[in-house]
Parts: C-alpha cells; structure tokens; sequence
C-alpha cells in the first residue's frame, strides 16, 4: 500500500522515481595537462661521461640539452619547470642553456623557474624562463663579478723555490701566478676588458627580461644580496611559493585541469640491480655497438688541458686532451670515407706547444670540411687546435685568443738546501740543465729557452695568420698572449660567428651538402671504460688526489691545479696555456 501511495504521490508531483535528477550540474570533465619538470644544477662536461656501477655519474651538457630540446618537441609536453640548484657553468655553456629554454618558449610552452638561492648564473638562466618563483625565505646573490687570480710568489720566497719562467708577449699572463704577487699592468687591463663585457651581457639580460632600464639593472646588482620580497618588490622575480604550491599555481585554479608533473623528464635512470653481467658491462665501458659505417658528421670534443701522453684526466681527475690519443683518433676519421665533415668543440685553456700542433696539424690532414665551436674556453693551445678550422663560431662569453707562449721552470735548489739535500752535478754542454729543477738558468740557458719560445710563438702566429687569412702584422699585434671574450674576438676577426654547437653543426651539414639533415652525428671521443684506464695505466677519475680536491674549500682547489702546469713544464719546457686560476663568477 506504502508503494502505490509512493508512485501516485511521485506522478502528482511530477517528480520521476529512480532517476537522477537531470538539472543537478554535474562534475567537470578534466582535462590532462603533463608538464616536464627538469633540475638543471652542476658543471655539465662536454664529453660523454662513463656511467657508474649505480648509474651515470653525471649529466653531460649535450644530454642536458638534448633533454631541453625533446620537451620543446614532444607534443604531450604543454609547459616545462626547470629547478635551478646550483649551475656551475662558464658564460658559453650558460648561453647554450639560454638558447636552449628559449626554443621551448619557441614552440608555445610556458617555462617556469622554480630556485631556492639563486646565484648570478642561476638567475641569468630563471630571467629565461615565463615566471620566476622563490620561497619567502630564499636570497638572491646577484653580487656581481669578480675575478680571482691566486700568485704563490711570497710562498716560493719563504720555501726558496725559484721559479724561472719567459713569455713571448706582453698579455702571456699564465706565468705571472708563480713570479709575481699581484696582476701585471698588461693582465689587469685584459682582464677589466673581459669582466666588463661580462658585466655588460649581465645587466642587458636581466634588464631585457624583467622589462627593467640598464640603469636600474646595474643598481640591484650593487645592491648584492636581495631577500625574496625585496626581489618580489623590484620585479625579479614573479611568486612567493613553496615547492608544495608550485602545482596549484601552475593550474591558476582551474578545477579542470588534471596537471601530471613529469619529474626528471627524460633523465636517464640509474640500474641500480648489481649482478656480474652488469658489473661486467660497465667495466668494459657499456654496451658495445658495432663500428659505425652510416655517412655522418662527427662532433669532437676537446675537453680539458692539452697534453702529450696518454693520460686522458688531469690531476685532480678532469678530463684532458692527449695528442697520443687525440691524433690516432683524428687519423682514423680522416680515413674514413663515410665522415663528412668534423665539428671540433673546444673547452680548453691550452697546454703543451707540441701537443696543440701536432693536434692542428691531424685536422689539417684530414682534408675534410673542419668547423670549430668553441665552449667556455678556447684559449692559447684551445685557439692553436682551431685555428685551421673552415670557420669558428663561439659564444659571445667565451673565453679566447692568448695568442702566446709561455716556458721555464721552478727551481728548488734553495728548499732543497734547507732541508739538508744536496747535489752533485757532472755536466757535458752548456745548456745541459735547462730542464733541471736543482738549479736556475744560466744565462746561456736562458736565452736558450727564449729563443726556443720566440720561434713557438712565430710559429703559432703564422699559422693563426693563414687560418685567419689576415695579414700577419695585423694578427700579432692582436696575439700577444692577450685573452678576449667571444664577443671581441668577432668585432677582431679571431673568429667568424657568434653562435652555439648547434649552429656549427648546421654549418657543418651546409659544407657537406646535406641541406635535409640526413646525416648521422656521432660524437667522440668515447668515454674510456674503468677497465681500459686500470690496464692502461692510467690515471682515473677517483684518483686520491681528485678526491682530495672534492673535500676542499673551493678556493683552495686553484693552488693544486696549478700543479699539472708544473708538472707540463717538468716534461717540456714550452706551453701555451692561459692562467689556470682565473676565476669569474
């Protein structure tokens, strides 16, 4: 009875029994929106690094822009969030990096810049980006530049070390660390020049970004050390936020979007499962693939100090270029008909006279099409290598030029005394102890060393004169061992272009007559596998001293790099090499 009451009442009222109310509004249909999140923090090397037993050790900066540029691609990407931690980069690679996030925003992507303390370079690559986000608490360091160079000449006095050393130029400052204690008039106004040109690309960058006057721009920076609302108040940055509230203001509210943060998108995962097959792989340098025989172009990185032997790591363990390695190996290119053309990426300070040659004279043989990009540095022996190149392109920061030379020696006769060592010489020839580190130069020694650098430098810039197709007057009295940005090196004629690896590989693909891209690029050389280096002799990344360095205060590490200059000396007596502890940050 209770039911019929209930149906005829329902039928009265209109109201159906059992069915949704159809006017209710119902849930909104959500919309999936996946966003790349990528932590940029680190050096980034050039070269290819070898993975470790749990995983790669760390991002080189072809992976990590490679990585940019796949989330600029992917169509399933609708916006990136790039953590900034700590980039340790020098002024080519952090444009690289510019470039990189630009072509995102290129392809219709929001970026948003997510740092806790944001140093120079951290905020030069977050003022890239669409928004700027930091927490209440976080600081910015927009302290300036400042370059440091460390002299041990009062330590050599109260050892009685004597450092002897020459120079073929008036700038060849990279000597002046062991014979002086304060910059040289010549190395002081090269490297105002340089830190001027720095400073100006800073202030242009963030006034062009955060729509400030240069005027303006230069006052925050004078201002050093920002607070979050402080930064909030002059416009550097856009939100307050937590790493908590970084979702929510990415979707801005709307309640239909369905937001997938794709944390370390495309970042290649550690195996982290040890079993004998995978051990086996990583000593014996990964997987192996089969020689290459596709047409293609080869990029090839010059990465560290310029060495003779076979050591493919410095001193502390960074990776150097060795002739015993480096010519071989460009030999076997030039060989091959399949390679097309060679990119030669330089990231170099220079070192040996001999090794830098015998590396330019390799590509000179080659006879195939040579284009040069140079990274954060090209200096010295790292300008010798790519000087023969069809064309060079740089980045408007890189470091360059150091047409010079530089030799001698440290002597320790006068420590050695104090200590109660003593020696007895027997000698045949005049010049018998120009190498010998118990004794100073005689005056015959000398001015044989100074004639052995005046014809290395004759020799380096004659040849730089040819590369350059200029007059050589013209080209010597820009060389002179004087250091230049990127930028100046173009407005001198020391290089062709302004532009990233990208662009020289393009220019690369033009000289080969591939204007659809078909060539393959095969990058080398090849990390050398843990094994190669144990049988070889080699010295390996986990030298104890590398791992010394690692424990150190950072400004400490200068005084030990220096080291694998004396230690070049030891075996020649001729380099071309820039000041290894100039440090600009």
């Amino acid at each position: 009875m209770r039911l019929y009451f209930a149906l005829a009442l329902a039928a009265l009222l209109s109201i159906p029994v059992g069915v949704a109310d159809e006017n209710r509004p119902s849930e909104p249909k959500k919309v999936r929106t996946d966003w790349a999140e990528i932590q940029l923090s680190g050096s980034y090397p050039e070269s290819q690094q070898m993975p470790g037993l749990f995983g790669e050790l760390s991002e080189s900066l072809p992976v990590c822009l490679d990585r940019l540029r796949q989330a600029a691609k992917d169509k399933a990407i609708k916006g990136v969030l790039l953590r900034l931690d700590g980039v340790q980069v020098g002024w080519a690679k952090l444009h690289e990096l510019q470039i990189a996030i630009e072509s995102i925003r290129s392809a219709g992507k929001p970026v948003w810049a997510f740092t806790t303390d944001a140093s120079t370079k951290d905020y030069l690559l977050a003022c890239s980006c669409d928004r700027i986000l930091i927490p209440e608490s976080a600081t910015l360091m927009l302290t300036g530049l400042r370059a440091e160079v460390t002299f041990y000449r009062n330590l050599f006095d109260m050892l009685d070390i004597k450092a002897e050393m020459l120079r073929v130029g008036a700038y060849k400052s990279a000597a002046e660390p062991y014979t002086r204690t304060e910059m040289s008039p010549e190395f002081r106004a090269e490297m105002e020049e340089i830190l001027n040109d720095y400073h100006t690309l800073t202030i242009q960058h963030i006034a062009k970004r955060r729509s400030l006057t240069e005027e303006k721009a230069s006052e925050i920076i004078d201002e050093g050390l920002i607070s979050a609302a402080r930064a909030k108040e002059l416009g550097l940055i856009d939100e307050l936020a937590y790493t908590d509230q970084l979702e929510s203001l990415i979707q801005g509210g709307d309640a239909s979007l369905d937001l997938r943060m794709r944390k370390d998108y495309r970042k290649k995962k550690p195996d982290t499962e040890l079993t004998l097959f995978s051990l086996m792989e990583v000593l014996s340098g990964g997987e192996q693939q089969a020689a290459n025989t596709a047409p293609r172009i080869v990029v090839l990185n010059a990465e560290g100090m310029i060495v003779t032997g076979n050591a493919p790591t410095g001193l502390l363990g960074e990776a150097s270029i060795s002739s015993d390695r480096f010519v071989p190996l460009i030999e076997k290119i030039g060989k091959d008909p399949n390679v097309k053309a060679i990119v030669l990426r330089v990231d170099s300070p220079g070192g040996s006279a001999l090794a830098s040659d015998l590396i330019w004279r390799a590509l000179e043989a080659t006879g195939k099409p040579v284009v040069a990009s140079m990274g954060d540095t090209a200096a010295s022996g790292g300008y010798y290598i790519s000087m023969g190149a069809d064309r060079i392109y740089a980045e408007p920061g890189t470091l360059t030029g150091s047409i010079g030379v530089v030799g001698g020696k440290v002597s320790f006769e006068g420590l050695m005394k104090k200590v109660g060592v003593t020696t007895s010489v027997i000698r045949r020839g005049r010049n018998s102890g120009v190498l010998s580190i118990t004794e100073g130069f005689s005056d015959s020694e000398r001015e044989a060393m100074q004639n052995m650098l005046n014809t290395i430098y004759t020799q380096f810039t004659q040849k730089a004169a040819t590369g350059r197709k200029m007059e050589y007057d013209k080209l010597e009295a820009l060389a002179r061992g004087r250091v230049y940005t990127g930028h100046r090196a173009k407005e001198l004629g020391l290089i062709d272009e302004i532009g990233t690896l990208a662009d020289a590989v393009a220019y690369a693909r033009k000289l080969s007559d591939d204007p659809d891209s078909k060539l393959e690029i095969e990058t080398l050389p090849k990390p050398s596998s843990p094994l190669e280096m144990l049988l070889g002799g080699e010295r390996p990344a986990t030298d104890p001293l590398a791992s010394l360095s690692k424990q150190l205060p950072e400004a400490l590490v200068p005084a030990i790099r220096h080291w694998s200059a004396i230690e070049q000396l030891a075996k020649e007596p001729g380099l071309t090499i820039l000041p290894y502890a100039v440090t600009i940050e």
